[in-house]
């Protein structure tokens, strides 16, 4: 018998000051087996760092066509495609070809990642939005995941001002060019 996805319960004030986004978020998320922690965290910060009316999650592994993250108008015309981790450049080109907005949040070594699509035939390239976590700064948020949790979220400049229970872990969204 197959394993189940594990749900998770975020409870997030979320305050993006760059974008005018002060929120409060609560979001049911699936964790697959096969998904690591630092996977599943890195989608729910992207969503936060993106939050607008109407983002959703995808249907995961379910739907393998479809973003990691994506929000469309009314219509369902696909406004932003968001890919977590690692993806490679045809889906990257697919996704540029769908949707007028990309964005990569990487929880692995975004400048590797930068490094290997280079040359690849990805429509815009240029236009494409990769964003790297620190993997330190990630682990360290991971040992404090359970599976019900209460976080506040403030973002600033790029800097992400994570608070968990009486602890607060701040870091640096890097921008790495595609080329």
């Amino acid at each position: 018998m197959a394993l189940g996805a594990t749900i998770y319960l975020f409870n997030i004030d979320l305050a993006d000051s760059d974008r005018g986004v002060y929120e409060t978020l609560e979001l049911r998320v699936a964790r697959h087996p096969s998904e690591t922690a630092d996977y599943m965290l890195t989608r729910v910060l992207a969503y936060c760092c993106e939050y607008s009316e109407g983002l959703a999650f995808s249907s995961g592994i379910a739907d393998p066509d479809e973003p990691s993250i994506a929000l469309r108008d009314l219509t369902g015309k696909l406004l932003l495609w968001i890919e977590i981790g690692t993806p490679d450049a045809a889906r990257l080109h697919k996704a540029s070809k769908a949707s007028p907005r990309v964005v990569v949040y990487s929880h692995k070594d975004a400048v590797l990642l930068a490094t290997r699509l280079t040359g690849a035939k990805i429509h815009r390239a240029a236009e494409i939005e990769l964003y790297a976590l620190d993997k330190e700064w990630l682990g360290s948020v991971v040992k404090k995941l359970e599976r019900r949790m209460r976080l506040a979220l403030t973002i600033s400049e790029r800097h992400l001002y994570l608070s968990v229970a009486d602890e607060t872990f701040s870091t640096v969204i890097e921008r790495i060019a595609l080329a």
